[in-house]
């Protein structure tokens, strides 16, 4: 007895949601007579009122216009594939067949964080003068500002970081220049 009041209890609420919810339709249709009257149309919606948001700011430059294939080749000092770019990233990579080779540039937010975490992880840097508004360097990268867009060359090369040095500052001057 118990299981079937349950099962009717069940029916019971299952079909009274289905029916709430719109699955079962009534099948009685309105005649022309129960439709509404014709009414006016509606009133066109409000002009929206002018904002004084801030723009948006510029798009920073193209990272695989500031270091081009020639430039990230002459870097890696090896043949690289054609372009990567994503958003605000351009990567070179060495061909499959090798030598392992990688250059990465990041214009904007990206790149002054990967340089503010290398400060806070107490990574060494020398300043570079005459690259930008301020220019660092460290084992592998290159960061740099200029007109408040921050700029971060990586190379990565299986050979002693200390030989990368002085290329990747000259990357930067040229990048720089490029902005």
């Amino acid at each position: 007895m118990k299981r079937k009041i349950l099962l009717l209890c069940l029916a019971l609420v299952v079909s009274s949601g289905a029916s709430a919810c719109g699955i079962i339709e009534k099948t009685q249709t309105a005649s022309p007579v129960d439709e509404a009257p014709a009414t006016d149309p509606p009133a066109p919606a409000p002009e929206a009122e002018a904002t004084t948001e801030a723009p948006e700011p510029a798009a920073g430059p193209d990272p695989c216009a500031l270091v081009t294939q020639a430039d990230a080749e002459k870097l890696a000092g090896t043949p690289l594939d054609p372009p990567v770019a994503i958003r605000e990233t351009c990567s070179y990579t060495g061909p499959v067949t090798g030598p392992t080779a990688q250059v990465e540039i990041y214009v904007g937010d990206g790149a002054k964080k990967m340089y503010d975490i290398d400060v806070e992880l107490g990574h060494a840097f020398d300043d570079l003068d005459g690259i930008g508004d301020e220019a660092h360097r460290e084992d592998g990268s290159v960061f740099f500002a200029k007109n408040g867009v921050w700029v971060a060359i990586r190379l990565v090369l299986l050979n002693d970081p200390a030989e990368n040095r002085e290329p990747l500052a000259t990357s930067a001057r040229t990048a720089a220049g490029r902005m």
